[in-house]
């Protein structure tokens, strides 16, 4: 009993939200008389079509039957609910008016396309017609075939060569196949379009009892195709497929309904329909990152950079002066950004990034000549007149 109790909780919550408002009348909804009532809450009846959908839609979901007193005690509780929602004015309050408004647009739409198609019904004439078109009036042939699949064109090639002096098929597809799924090669009755298509139009080339002359490249490797017969395809009756041919004339005739009421609309899209790529973080020039917006930041940006030009100094002077750019470049863009930020602060952070300059200057001085150029031009960049020239 627990177990059954539990279930019907269960399909009771996976419903509320798609039956409720069903199973439940609405403010505006006719009134249901006693008679035409499975139970009462606090005056308000219970319609037994609410108890007819819900035993439906809970057995569609669940493919379980529950009894008819738990089916009833899951519309009392429902009733309940709404009856304590509505005491609390929760029917008024805007989130759920959308949602209820959301939820109307749906079934009115659902009402829309139910109503076309009960005045468009699908007819036996217009069944029969797609069934001739697409399936009873094709003239599709099957194939019996058998193939031997080798991973080279060169292996097919010999294969061949010794069909042509008279060795069996099956035995070479048992000795030099890599399908292991296949005893001799057989692959059975099969239509073209089960097939890749070098395959098929390779199989559909040839004559019964014929194999083919040349390999047939497909992407499985190469194949040497012996074709055994063919017979004229059965199309399935009417009947068999006539249930999967209706559903598919309906989507047409929706699709074209829908089509007529979008050409008689005046439709247009406010939103962009495709999302633009993330912008990409603006680098500083140069390809450095941007300059620090605070002091201190530019404290160890100058320091970084006395540092990249002592490491300099110990490399060739090439690799110096390269790796002493870059620091002046750093330097110069954090005392701009930090001077335009902190006022007096920055400006004194600059003066002494430029005595750390002059400092590195003097210590490359020993280098080659191109490094000493290299630091004087880097204390240069530091300066803070360079900036008022801009």
């Amino acid at each position: 009993m627990k177990k059954t109790t539990l279930s019907l909780l269960i399909a009771g919550a996976a419903t509320l939200g798609g039956c409720e408002q069903m199973s439940t009348p609405a403010d505006n909804a006719p009134a249901v008389k006693k008679e035409d009532a499975v139970a009462s809450v606090n005056g308000k009846f219970i319609s037994k079509t609410s108890l007819t959908e819900l035993e439906a839609e809970i057995t569609q979901r669940t493919g379980q039957e529950f009894p008819k007193a738990k089916l009833i005690d899951e519309l009392v509780q429902r009733e309940l609910l709404v009856q304590d929602a509505k005491q609390k004015q929760l029917d008024k309050t805007p989130e759920l008016l959308e949602k209820l408004e959301s939820l109307k647009n749906s079934l009115l739409s659902q009402a829309d396309i139910q109503n076309f198609l009960k005045t468009n019904p699908i007819t036996d004439a217009e069944i029969k017609a797609e069934y001739d078109s697409k399936v009873g009036g094709e003239n599709k042939n099957e194939f019996k075939a058998r193939h031997i699949l080798v991973k080279t064109e060169d292996e097919a090639k010999k294969i061949i060569a010794e069909l042509g002096k008279g060795a069996k098929f099956e035995e070479l597809a048992d000795k030099h196949s890599i399908d292991n799924a296949t005893k001799g090669g057989d692959l059975g009755w099969f239509a073209p379009n089960q097939m890749v298509q070098p395959f098929s139009e390779a199989v559909a080339a040839l004559e019964n009892g014929k194999y083919s002359q040349a390999p047939v490249q497909t992407p499985f490797g190469w194949h040497v195709i012996l074709r055994e017969d063919s017979r004229q395809a059965t199309p399935p009756p009417l009947e068999a497929v006539k249930e999967q041919i209706s559903p598919y004339l309906q989507r047409k005739k929706i699709q074209t309904m829908l089509e007529g009421l979008r050409s008689q609309a005046k439709v247009e899209i406010l939103v962009p329909v495709t999302e633009e790529p993330p912008a990409k973080p603006e680098a500083a020039e140069g390809g450095q990152e941007a300059a620090p917006a605070n002091a201190e930041g530019a404290m160890d940006a100058m320091e970084k950079a006395v540092e990249n030009a002592g490491e300099a100094a110990k490399e060739t002077a090439g690799q110096a002066a390269e790796s002493m750019e870059k620091g002046a470049s750093e330097a110069k863009e954090a005392v701009e950004g930090a001077m335009e930020k902190t006022g007096d602060t920055a400006k004194a952070m600059a003066e002494g990034a430029e005595k750390a300059a002059e400092k590195t200057g003097d210590a490359a001085k020993d280098m080659a000549g191109k490094v000493e150029q290299g630091a004087k031009d880097m204390a240069k960049e530091v300066m803070p007149e360079n900036k008022d020239k801009k």
